[in-house]
């Protein structure tokens, strides 16, 4: 039996909550792996328009600037080339490649799944008044994770391939990037920003803990900023540009924390008050 339809009044002993726990990962992994095999044998469109996307010139946010700097009569913003090829250096890299691309295309895809099992285990053993609290829990981290994805894969990992592939020390050498290498630095920044936009969630149930507060959030903003700035030099290549456009909506974010924090509080005022 499911541990969400066992009745508050029934305890469970530390076993039965690791068995549960246990189905409830084993459900998630099942699902995980389901959608990795999809992902696998849909190869074609996985890879060449998916993951090696950023590294055409057809791809989307690089046409949209080009239309963009023609409005705005801007050809710097336009990004007609990328001067680099991807090789293959090793017997088993394209098959590796294949097989991870798959692992995270599975896991990206499976996350909100992921979420949903877990919240399900935690959610029964939250008060009532907890519970009404946190409605959409589910929604809102799948959300956040799949615009911070979004967000990582047709702004972030564009412009990153782009700078690293204009960026040179002489121009007698030629860019020759490794295929492994080129997918690393795409995934890590696309499910980098996925987790860094569930900032407002964290920050949701820290005040429900009472950890922090919207003053502590407004005392140490500028901390935040610096913190922030070096999370986006970490998932981003080392150009400011890149740096800033990660910043921003996590700025946006932090603001949006914060006000999380304020109307949290009020609510637990209010009801101390009655």
């Amino acid at each position: 039996m499911p541990l969400d339809q066992i009745s508050d009044e029934k305890e469970m002993s530390f076993l039965d909550h690791l068995e549960e726990l246990r189905w409830h990962i084993i459900r998630s992994l099942i699902a995980i792996v389901i959608l990795t095999i999809a992902a696998f044998i849909a190869k074609k469109f996985v890879i060449d328009t998916v993951i090696l996307g950023p590294s055409e010139t057809d791809f989307w946010t690089y046409r949209k600037l080009c239309e963009l700097s023609e409005i705005l009569k801007a050809p710097a913003l336009c990004i007609d080339t990328l001067s680099f090829e991807l090789v293959s250096r090793k017997l088993s890299s394209q098959f590796m490649t294949h097989v991870t691309v798959s692992l995270v295309v599975g896991l990206v895809l499976g996350f909100p799944y992921l979420f949903w099992e877990i919240w399900r285990f935690v959610r029964p053993g939250l008060h009532l008044k907890e519970r009404k609290a946190s409605r959409g829990a589910t929604f809102a981290v799948s959300l956040l994770f799949m615009l911070g994805v979004l967000f990582g894969y047709f702004v972030i990992a564009p412009i990153s391939v782009r700078f690293f592939a204009s960026y040179e020390i002489s121009n007698t050498l030629q860019n020759l990037f490794d295929l492994s290498s080129y997918i690393s630095t795409v995934t890590m920044i696309v499910l980098g920003t996925g987790i860094l936009f569930q900032l407002p969630v964290i920050v949701y149930f820290l005040t429900k803990a009472g950890i922090i507060s919207s003053g502590l959030m407004k005392k140490y903003r500028k901390h935040a900023i610096i913190i922030i700035l070096a999370l986006g030099a970490i998932i981003t290549p080392p150009d400011p540009f890149s740096q800033v456009l990660i910043a921003l909506p996590l700025m946006i974010l932090y603001q949006l924390s914060i006000s999380i924090a304020k109307r949290i509080e009020r609510r637990e005022a209010k009801l101390l008050r009655s």
